[in-house]
């Protein structure tokens, strides 16, 4: 990070130097570390970044994060869990609800696909209540583990059977 009168430098922003000369906006990246110091501009190491949000308050005095209560987090990301389950499932229930209503027979594969991801949410949900604390549950929450669900849902395509030739829902 660049620093001029105490105040961090935007490295693709114009600037005014020590010396009241204006410094064009890609001046930072071009000069040498020697024609930095001559206009004042210091470089000092980034801040570390803040710890995840989602898992921790801030760091404390040692510079380690501070993590939310670990109970509460697991009845978040648990419920969040069953929210994105039913976000994906929520498209393809008037398929199901057809099938009870009137018989008309939903796809296998689209069966299949559902009780795939009910599945898979029982699963994460199995891991996440599994966890013991909190950087336990964010290293499972941001793994791909968690984050990959069964198929991309956007690519079940309906039948021709079940669409009539203006694109509606058989009813």
């Amino acid at each position: 990070m660049f620093i001029l009168r105490n105040q961090p430098l935007s490295p693709d922003v114009a600037f005014i130097d020590i010396n009241d000369i204006q410094r064009p906006a890609n001046w930072l990246r071009l000069a040498s570390p020697e024609e930095r110091e001559a206009a004042g501009v210091t470089e000092v190491p980034d801040p570390p970044a803040p710890p995840d949000q989602r898992f921790y308050w801030g760091w404390d005095a040692d510079g380690k994060p501070i993590p939310k209560d670990h109970a509460q987090l697991v009845t978040q990301w648990t419920a969040q869990t069953r929210t994105t389950a039913n976000t994906l499932l929520t498209p393809t229930d008037w398929i199901i609800i057809r099938e009870a209503d009137n018989g008309k027979p939903a796809d296998p594969v689209l069966k299949t696909w559902r009780e795939d991801i009910r599945l898979a949410a029982g699963t994460k949900i199995a891991a996440i209540v599994t966890t013991v604390d909190t950087d336990e549950l964010a290293a499972y929450v941001i793994s791909s583990e968690y984050s990959e669900w069964p198929n991309d849902p956007n690519a079940f395509v309906p039948p021709a059977s079940v669409a009539d030739d203006d694109g509606n829902p058989d009813e």
